[in-house]
């Protein structure tokens, strides 16, 4: 659980809270990170490097792109070249992916060190799979979420007052439509 929090403070965040151009430590690994096109864009080598124990991350990446076509990700629409500082102070291009690419990416590194982070994604897509049929799952989990970030219960109740949602007064499709008609008639 512990990696998990160190990956998510690295593919986290927003402009409010880190310069442009910010590097971000994981296990002791600083990855580098470019502000593009209004979200966050990682070094792949550096990410490779993190969550692989490869000495050399080029050549893991170089042959783990062909593995990547070869599954059908297409690589030109999800990663791109761009000028990151290297530790000699220059800037070169480099092969960036954002948080959903570099997602993709983890995924098909058959590593130790990226096992939990895989599993956490599973995890995390179950989850989303079953608030989408039960809509209470969601409302709760985003209780637990502004809980966590502090906010009281007086104020989660305030906002959600309105906007509760729930087995018994969630509308499936049919009734919206049944609802809708009979205003219309009512007209």
């Amino acid at each position: 659980m512990h990696n998990i929090k160190m990956i998510l403070r690295v593919f986290k965040g927003n402009m409010k809270s880190y310069s442009k151009d910010a590097l971000v430590v994981f296990e002791g690994l600083k990855i580098r990170r470019l502000w593009h096109n209004e979200q966050w864009f990682f070094s792949v080598v550096d990410v490779i490097q993190a969550v692989t124990d490869s000495g050399r991350p080029r050549k893991y990446w170089y042959d783990l792109k062909k593995k990547l076509i070869d599954e059908g990700f297409e690589l030109s629409d999800k990663i791109g070249q761009l000028n990151v500082e290297s530790t000699d102070g220059k800037k070169y291009e480099t092969d960036c992916a954002n948080t959903e690419s570099m997602f993709r990416i983890i995924q098909s590194i058959p590593s130790p060190k990226a096992e939990p982070f895989k599993r956490w994604l599973a995890k995390v897509g179950y989850e989303r799979v079953q608030e989408i049929e039960d809509h209470e799952l969601t409302q709760k989990r985003m209780k637990e979420i502004y809980k966590f970030k502090g906010y009281s219960d007086d104020w989660m109740e305030k906002r959600s007052g309105e906007n509760v949602v729930s087995k018994e007064n969630y509308l499936n499709e049919p009734e919206i439509k049944k609802k809708i008609g009979s205003k219309k008639n009512h007209k």
